[in-house]
């Protein structure tokens, strides 16, 4: 196909990208660790690891995990942990290991938690103890699910003192941690230790070996594991590095990284950067305000991830007025649309506009980008990364053309071999010409940018018209009386469907004739919600922040 957008590259970003630089994620990971190895890696909490530092640890855990009886190459480690130094350590441990990652959201229920270690046979387990309980729940409703359990505390990591200060007020001052008991459980730094004694077997890893079993949020449906090899993984760390290649240095860099290392984008984005020796202090509650502006005050920030609803919520929260970034050069958003409104206070506040980005769990998960030299906003999702394909198809798996709505495809060796043991579900996504149908509808413009319109299947139809409900919230947005909102569509007689709003008031005088007016003056008259619901609380969301409006129907 012709890939018009590569005429619009910036400046040095090459069409291609050698995805064979490296044979493993392991080979990457272990490289930065050698090259950097007296810089800082990640800091948590006040505390830093180096990246020697973090190859020792990640060397012994995978030594101790090589050695439990029964644990064979390629079998499934998870990780529920949340934003701690543990993380990294555990995840370049299990990879060098020979092991395949399955990263777990915390905050999972009990029966959520036992459906995927269930569906993706783990073997062993890294937890934080504030969770364990939900952990032991299932290990005595599933009493034919044997685990190797590995628990820590939020301190574990920290200098000593820090270390025992930490975990006493976690648990006993603010009573973080509820009670459980599962047998035969391994302190994670008892294990660090046994490690170091243990020898560490070479495990030849290949592209087509599988790194992570990433399940998807299941925001529109059941939870699948998409299967991402090492190859997938390598080559998008290559296309992304190729695209920031001008504007960042090795070993220079600061990121900020307030998004769970358990969800693709920030896991992605945090490995994009370790491979170029970046310093990446991780927000481990970014609903701490307080404690999240104190470390964008603290650290010389270079770079920031973050979704809509994070910048928003930075932004509404007073004393993010008083921090002062000289050094921010780059902000990117991801994992949901980003609102004009939320765009044009973040340039106005800090002076950097917010570059956005988009890529699904199944592409691992980069896929176009806009170019970092952007300077401002431009309601796009940017130009497809180097040896990547992107169109537009139709129902019917036809490329559509320039300027036509439809739904986003991509092709590319970022893209997953399948969904783990679900041949039906992966037949639904891949065509046999190789096309992965993102679920996502969107345009293609004469320059290759691509402008996201909605999820397929959050997409409304009034009257025979299509309508996205991204649109219709980015209106809403601009109304200074409004804090979030959600639309959907509703059944209706006459029209099949009608346009909802779900509204948390930012100004509690606003009213539902004022919404409706100002949306008059942005919208036709078939796209104008004709009901309109107002909440106290806050709209669902997802672990990232994403509005859950699945939920909300």
């Amino acid at each position: 196909m012709d890939k018009i957008w590569l005429q619009h590259y910036p400046k040095g970003v090459p069409a291609e990208v050698d995805v064979q630089a490296f044979a493993s994620l392991r080979e990457v990971l272990r490289h930065s660790c050698d090259q950097f190895s007296e810089l800082p890696a990640y800091t948590n909490l006040g505390a830093s690891i180096s990246y020697a530092e973090l190859d020792q640890h990640s060397r012994n855990f995978a030594a101790w995990l090589q050695n439990i009886p029964g644990l064979n190459r390629g079998d499934r480690v998870a990780l529920m942990l949340p934003n701690l130094l543990q993380y990294p350590v555990a995840l370049l441990g299990v990879l060098r290991a020979g092991l395949v990652v399955v990263n777990v959201n915390p905050q999972y229920t009990a029966s959520e938690l036992a459906e995927q270690l269930l569906d993706a046979d783990v073997v062993a387990i890294v937890v934080l103890e504030n969770f364990a309980h939900t952990l032991q729940q299932v290990l005595q409703t599933h009493p034919t699910l044997t685990l190797t359990v590995v628990t820590t505390q939020v301190g574990d990591l920290l200098p000593v003192v820090k270390e025992l200060m930490t975990n006493i007020v976690v648990k006993y001052v603010k009573k973080r941690v509820p009670a459980w008991h599962i047998e035969g459980a391994i302190r994670f730094n008892a294990a660090l230790r046994a490690g170091r004694s243990q020898p560490l077997y070479h495990v030849p890893l290949k592209h087509d070996d599988i790194a992570f079993l990433q399940y998807t949020g299941g925001t529109t449906g059941v939870s699948k594991g998409a299967v991402l090899t090492h190859g997938n993984v390598v080559a998008n760390l290559q296309q992304l590095a190729a695209w920031m290649a001008l504007q960042v240095q090795e070993g220079r860099e600061v990121l900020v990284c307030p998004l769970p290392l358990y969800h693709i984008f920030a896991l992605t984005a945090s490995l994009v950067f370790f491979k170029i020796g970046a310093h990446t202090v991780l927000i481990t509650n970014p609903k701490d305000m307080p404690a999240f502006i104190h470390d964008l005050k603290k650290y010389p920030v270079t770079i920031l991830i973050g979704v809509n609803t994070l910048y928003r919520a930075l932004l509404e929260t007073p004393e993010f007025s008083e921090v002062r970034m000289p050094h921010l050069k780059l902000v990117v958003a991801g994992g949901m649309a980003t609102q004009r409104a939320v765009a044009n206070r973040w340039k106005t506040a800090t002076g950097v506009p917010i570059v956005e980005s988009y890529g699904l769990t199944e592409a691992s998960p980069g896929v176009t980008f806009n170019p970092l030299t952007t300077q401002d906003w431009n309601a796009t999702i940017g130009l497809p990364l180097p040896s990547t394909q992107v169109a537009i198809l139709d129902e019917h798996a036809r490329v559509l053309p320039i300027g036509e709505v439809g739904e986003i495809a991509v092709r590319g060796p970022q893209v997953m071999p399948c969904y783990w043991r679900r041949p039906d579900e992966t037949a639904l996504v891949l065509t046999p010409e190789g096309w992965l149908r993102t679920g996502d509808m969107g345009v293609m413009d004469a320059r290759g940018y691509v402008t996201l319109t909605d999820r397929k299947k959050d997409m409304m139809v009034v009257s025979g018209f299509k309508v996205f409900p991204t649109q219709i919230e980015a209106v809403v947005m601009l109304h200074p009386g409004v804090s979030e909102v959600a639309a959907l569509g509703v059944p209706d007689e006459k029209s099949g469907e009608v346009v909802k709003i779900i509204v948390v008031r930012r100004d509690l005088t606003l009213t539902a004739t004022d919404l409706i007016e100002h949306c008059r003056q942005y919208l036709t008259a078939y796209k104008v919600p004709k009901q309109v619901e107002f909440r106290d609380e806050p709209l669902p969301k997802s672990n990232i922040g994403k509005i859950l409006r699945r939920q909300l129907r």
